[in-house]
């Protein structure tokens, strides 16, 4: 039986990389939705905004920025190098961030802006979940997580709060944006990644064990 080459594509290594990117992409949309209310801005976020105020460059320079020290930390405590996935997210985030900035603009009415701060976390969550899913690398600040959680012995949990507890304080002392979008932002966003990255999981080895079977009968 003859089976075009083309239905193979699930089961390439581009078909999962290009998961991946369009979750970066995705989850950039829902960053700068949630920067662009200005109803309050997610942890990290709120660093980079103060540091953008204090020491000028864009939102997104800082995120590069932030991104590669925080992936220098990752190396110096585990002696491993991250996966690609990791370098390319810490390089098109903060590009992509930048470019949906360049775009938008914040509403007038307070009902606008709570709509795009819902929409900005909703899509923020599904793009964590796309692009953790095909499994190509932790992000920068994920990696120190899992670093330090096998360092200190502390669950992931534990040292993802106090993380982000440390960088919103040090963010709302250089004057980043912590309002009602950020406790919104702190109750939902793991449930929201949660049932991301399940379904987005699903989803993929759908697709991937559809591509076997196809090659299996070619």
């Amino acid at each position: 039986m003859t089976v075009r080459k083309g239905l193979h594509y699930t089961e390439t290594p581009w078909f999962r990389w290009g998961v991946f990117l369009m979750g970066l992409i995705v989850m950039s949309f829902g960053i700068a939705l949630m920067i662009t209310a200005g109803l309050g801005s997610a942890p990290w976020d709120v660093l980079h905004i103060g540091l953008t105020k204090h020491f000028g460059f864009t939102i997104g320079t800082w995120t590069v920025i932030m991104g590669f020290l925080l992936l220098l930390l990752s190396v110096i405590l585990t002696k491993e190098w991250p996966k690609l996935g990791a370098y390319l997210n810490m390089l098109l985030v903060g590009g992509f961030v930048d470019l949906f900035l360049f775009l938008m603009d914040t509403p007038h009415i307070l009902v606008l802006k709570l709509v795009m701060l819902l929409v900005g976390i909703l899509i923020m969550g599904f793009g964590i979940g796309l692009y953790i899913s095909p499994q190509c690398g932790a992000g920068p600040r994920d990696s120190v997580m899992l670093a330090l959680s096998l360092k200190t012995g502390m669950s992931v949990a534990r040292v993802r709060v106090l993380m982000e507890i440390c960088v919103l304080f040090i963010g709302w002392l250089l004057g980043g944006p912590v309002f009602i979008g950020t406790i919104l932002f702190s109750l939902l966003i793991g449930h929201i990644t949660a049932l991301s990255l399940s379904f987005c999981q699903q989803w993929l080895d759908r697709r991937v064990e559809r591509g076997m079977q196809v090659e299996n009968i070619n």
